[in-house]
Formats: structure tokens, sequence, C-alpha cells
């Protein structure tokens, strides 16, 4: 095992603010690229046996509990994203105390949060099921699917959060692992579930859920035995009010991010539903490639966000810069490379999800849409990333409601009503997917118009804020 140990020193906790800053940006992203890979595997592979197994009518059903599921949890969202902005900052400063108490008060709002994600999300599920009108064969399928991951919700909720902690405070190697034990678990289960005991769309829901709580006890486990960092005991095991009260503030907008996100989605869902189950079946096969295609980008975000806390921590403003301009390299080299494999082998992607022609042609075509827009998409997360990392949590929540929702939204109405034809009585798929590519490169201006002027800066500290001018 010397090779492990080895590995694990190597991606170890990532103090990043001293060494050179390309080098330690590479040693935190790529253990969290691979867990964010795997994390996206759980819904791939949910999506490739449910296809395969059962039919493209439950891949819809799948697909249409997406949104909805995102939706509902925006309040671990919310949690998550404060928790690692603190977490890193308190690290970046050496402040033991505040950082203890930071992820005592996590721990306990992952519990409270996730209870009431399971009573609020198991209710309503068939009612925002009903909002968004599905055919009757896919709604009934998405209900079953989404109570049954709400009755779980609490194991996914641990790992979000205590990873989001842990990468907080530069540890990537561990939430990787735990990541690649839980989707091997879910792939076992997901087969012997579906494909052994028939249990149908229930099945892959409750592989996921077992999945899941593995992976959250065993980031709690992590987090209490990292005695050299933190202190988890009987005193920071409570809620410590001005802690919690600005964990809430950081992460508000970050969670009604994502709330419009999946709202937008919701919306457009409707849109998409009413196109037909072609439709349907291939847009969720699109978005399962797409969720691939978003990891280094998602990957890269985080990343920034914690480079940028751990050195706004430390004092470090001139770090930052750097840091920034190193994570738009890898960013951008790597959406190039993932592009050009997605337009080479998009038709391959997209049958693994369906054998039936229609449903890959119209994937297809999705893919060559959004392609452009994933390029757009990097440059974004990092420089929102290094936003949120600042502490300005303000400026990407508005970017991404006028993206979202004052553009994506009325413009994918206006060209499904534009490309109606005899073919597409309703409008054509085109319009879902031009659409989100146009908002991502709307989005993109907006942000780089926003970095580039500095309002992040207006979050740091008065002596920093000097040294920043």
């Amino acid at each position: 095992m010397h090779w492990l140990t080895r590995v694990k020193d190597f991606f170890g906790v990532q103090d990043m603010t001293t060494g050179r800053p390309m080098n330690k940006l590479i040693q935190f992203s790529l253990p969290l690229l691979i867990g964010n890979l795997a994390q996206q595997l759980y819904n791939t592979v949910d999506s490739i046996v449910v296809g395969k197994y059962i039919g493209d009518t439950a891949l819809a059903a799948v697909g249409t509990a997406g949104p909805i599921l995102n939706l509902l949890l925006v309040l671990l969202m919310g949690v998550a994203t404060g928790a690692s902005i603190l977490a890193s900052q308190y690290f970046g400063a050496k402040d033991r105390h505040n950082l203890s108490r930071t992820v005592g008060s996590t721990i306990i709002l992952t519990l409270v949060s996730g209870l009431i994600m399971t009573v609020v999300g198991y209710l309503a599920s068939p009612f925002l099921i009903g909002l968004i009108s599905p055919p009757a064969d896919v709604a009934e399928g998405a209900v079953v699917y989404l109570q049954i991951i709400f009755i779980g919700i609490l194991g996914g909720a641990a790992f979000n959060i205590l990873s989001g902690v842990l990468r907080g405070i530069g540890d990537s190697f561990y939430p990787l692992v735990y990541l690649i034990i839980a989707c091997l678990l879910n792939i076992v289960l997901d087969i012997l579930f579906v494909a052994r005991f028939n249990m149908g769309i229930a099945g892959v829901a409750w592989a996921t859920i077992i999945a899941q709580a593995v992976s959250g006890v065993m980031c709690l486990i992590r987090l209490v035995g990292m005695k050299n960092l933190i202190d988890i005991n009987r005193k920071t095991l409570v809620p410590d009010g001005p802690i919690s009260k600005r964990l809430c503030l950081l992460g508000l907008p970050a969670g009604i991010t994502q709330a419009l996100f999946s709202m937008s989605a919701i919306v457009v869902q409707g849109l998409t539903n009413s196109l037909g189950t072609a439709v349907i079946a291939a847009n969720v096969a699109v978005m399962r490639v797409d969720g691939f295609a978003m990891m280094p980008n998602f990957t890269f975000g985080t990343a920034s966000t914690t480079f940028v806390g751990q050195n706004i921590g430390a004092r470090r403003i001139d770090r930052v810069r750097q840091g920034v301009k190193d994570l738009l390299k890898l960013a951008l080299i790597t959406a190039g490379v993932l592009v050009a494999c997605i337009l080479l082998f998009g038709h391959g992607l997209i049958g693994l999800f369906t054998e039936t022609e229609d449903v890959i042609s119209i994937g297809i075509r999705g893919l060559r849409w959004l392609a452009l827009g994933y390029i757009a998409f990097a440059v974004s997360q990092v420089l929102q990333g290094a936003m949120r990392g600042a502490g300005e949590t303000m400026v990407p929540m508005w970017i991404s409601i006028i993206s979202t929702i004052v553009i994506r939204l009325p413009l994918a109405y206006l060209l499904a009503a534009l490309t109606r034809s005899e073919t597409w009585p309703k409008g054509s798929p085109d319009a879902i997917f031009a659409s989100l590519l146009i908002s991502w490169l709307l989005g993109m201006a907006m942000t780089v118009f926003t970095y580039r002027r500095g309002v992040w800066k207006r979050r740091l500290p008065e002596e920093l804020l000097r040294e920043a001018r």
C-alpha cells in the first residue's frame, strides 16, 4: 500500500497559501475532477440501466424528476456553499477555533436541513411533478423515483455538504475515495435491483440513496478524525449564532441561484414534455452527457473558490490574481478537449442510453448546439468561483437571474413558436438547446465584465482592498 500513501500525501490537504499556484491547483483539482466525474456517474449509470433494462418511458421519468429534485435541494446547496467558503477562509487564516465552530455548526445544519428536505420533498413530489404535466406513464415513474430519493436524502446531504467542508480546507483526496466507493456500490446495486430483482425505477432510487448514505457517513468519520486541524466535540457541535448567520448569508445567494436554475429547468421541462416522449428521452441523454462535460467546469469553479478563500484568509491578494489566471488556462484547455470529443463521438455517447434512432438523432443535434457553450461556461465558473471565494456571492446570483430567467426562458418558448412545422407542430427541439447556448454565452459576457470591473473586491477587508487597488 506504499503507492496509496504516496498518492495520499501528494493529493492530501492542500495549503494553497504557499507554493506555485499552478502546482497547488493541479494537485487539488485532479482528485476533485475525478470525484466529480464519479458523482456524475451516479445519474448516468441510473439512466443507462433504466434505458437499457426498462425502456425510454422510464428514462424520461428519471429525467423529469431531475429538475424537481434540484429545486428542493436549494437549502442544502446554500449550506454547502457557505460552509465551504467559511472553512477555506478560516483554514487560510489558521484560525482553528472558528474553523472548528464552522464544522460543528455545519454538521448540525446538515442534519436539520436533511430532515426538512425528507418531509417536504416526499410530500410535495406528486404536486410538483403534476405542475409540469408529463405524460401519465412518465409522471407515475417520476413520482416513485423522487419519493424514494427523498426518503434517503440525508445521506446525500451529508456527503455533499461535508465533502464541501473537506474541500474547503484543501482535502480533495478523501472525498474522491469515498465517491469512488459509493459509485461502485451504486453500479452493483443498480444492476442487482433492476436486472436481477426487477424492481424497476424504485430499484434505481434505492441503489442511489444507499450508496450516498455510505459516502456521507465516511465524510463524517473523516472530519471527526482530523484532530490535527479541527475539534469536533460537544462544545463545537452546537450551532454558533454569528457563524451560522454568516454561513447562511454566504450560502443563500448560491442556494437562490440553484433554485433559479432548477425553476428554469422545470419550466423548460414543461416545453420539452409538450414535444413528446422521444424528445424527453433525448433531452435526458443529452443532459447526462452534459453533466460529464460540465464536471471540469464545476471542478475549476470549486478550486477557484477554495484557492481564493484560503489566500484571502491568509491576506495573500497577490496569489489570488495569479491563481485565477492559471485556472482559466486549465479550464479552457480542458473544455476545448471535451468539446472535440463530444463532436467526434456524439453518436456513441447518446447510444449508451437508448437504441431508438429518433432519440439518438435528436440527442446528437442537442450536443452540437451545446458544444461551444462549454467553453463559455468554463470561463464563467472560474471567475464566479473567485468571486464567491472572496465572499461576493450576490453578483453571481444576479448574473444567473438575468441569463436564466430573463433571457433563457422567454427565448426557449419564442424559438419553439418560430420553429413550428408539420414535423414539429409544437416547435423544434432545437429551441431548447439553442436557448441554453445563448444564455451561457451572455452569462459569460456578464461575468467577465463584472470581474474585470473589480466588483468582487468590495467584500475584502480594508487592508486587502487597498492592496487590491
